[in-house]
């Protein structure tokens, strides 16, 4: 299989940098293709503005989705956003490793999601009407491709807990898991983190390898996160609240993950 792997963090001697190589080593030895995308290492450009749209007319106001549209429907976006674009295309999977740094991803990897992720490419795809809010959640130009995000964070699990101080992991992934992976349609795996950075000897590395191993040894056969697809039926039209009946009397981010009530 093809497995891209988005990677950002700036140190290559890191924890993050030696699990990166594992990774290398590990999928390719199992008979993947590789292709790494080294955000720290290629010297992404971050911000998108008006130099992603070549042609802009600078006397009239920037509207980034627009002048997205625009360069993306033209085939004049630039070369770095077209490369990762290509990368996206071919995987069959994507592998998103990053530090969780004040409780999201780093600048550098949010800044890759804003220029990659296009008008037309990765959004703003399908009809789009009051009974078809476009091809997302679940639907896109991302459907049939897996995505999982590898994290780590110094806190402690228990700090990522449900009754954690941090809030529950699950609920601070939910943005990109569900926004950034399952909006253009990946097929979204549970996350792989790694708790307690700063406390690594050799054994607890080799057991996180270890650990880390088996699930890219099952990253086509593992279950997917559950999320529930908005165009087959759970939310109101064109509202698009879920349905009073299904996770009824509840308003967490968890009534998005179905439990196998029927519609």
């Amino acid at each position: 299989m093809k497995i891209l792997l988005i990677y950002a963090h700036p140190e290559p001697r890191s924890l993050n940098g030696a699990l990166k190589d594992f990774a290398i080593t590990h999928l390719e030895t199992a008979g993947h293709e590789v292709k790494v995308s080294d955000l720290y290492g290629m010297r992404w450009k971050a911000s998108l503005d008006p130099d992603d749209a070549p042609g802009y007319d600078a006397e009239t106001p920037f509207n980034p989705a627009l002048e997205s549209q625009r360069v993306f429907a033209a085939d004049s976006q630039p070369a770095d956003i077209q490369a990762e674009q290509a990368k996206l295309l071919w995987a069959d999977a994507v592998i998103f490793q990053f530090p969780l740094w004040w409780f999201s991803m780093p600048a550098i990897l949010k800044g890759w999601i804003e220029r990659v992720y296009a008008y037309g490419f990765a959004y703003g795809v399908g009809e789009h009407s009051e009974n078809h809010w476009g091809d997302r959640y679940g639907e896109g130009s991302m459907t049939g491709k897996r995505a999982m995000l590898v994290v780590t964070m110094g806190g402690w699990e228990s700090h990522y807990s449900g009754r954690g101080v941090n809030g529950a992991l699950d609920d601070l992934l939910f943005p990109i898991q569900h926004g950034v992976l399952f909006y253009p349609g990946f097929t979204v795996m549970p996350a792989f983190p790694i708790y307690k950075t700063s406390k690594m000897d050799a054994a607890r590395f080799q057991s996180i390898c270890t650990a880390y191993a088996a699930r890219l040894d099952r990253l086509f056969s593992d279950q997917p996160l559950p999320f529930r697809r908005q165009n087959h039926g759970d939310y109101e039209v064109p509202a698009l609240t879920l349905k009073p009946h299904l996770a009824s009397c509840r308003c967490d981010l968890g009534i998005h993950i179905s439990d196998g009530e029927r519609v």
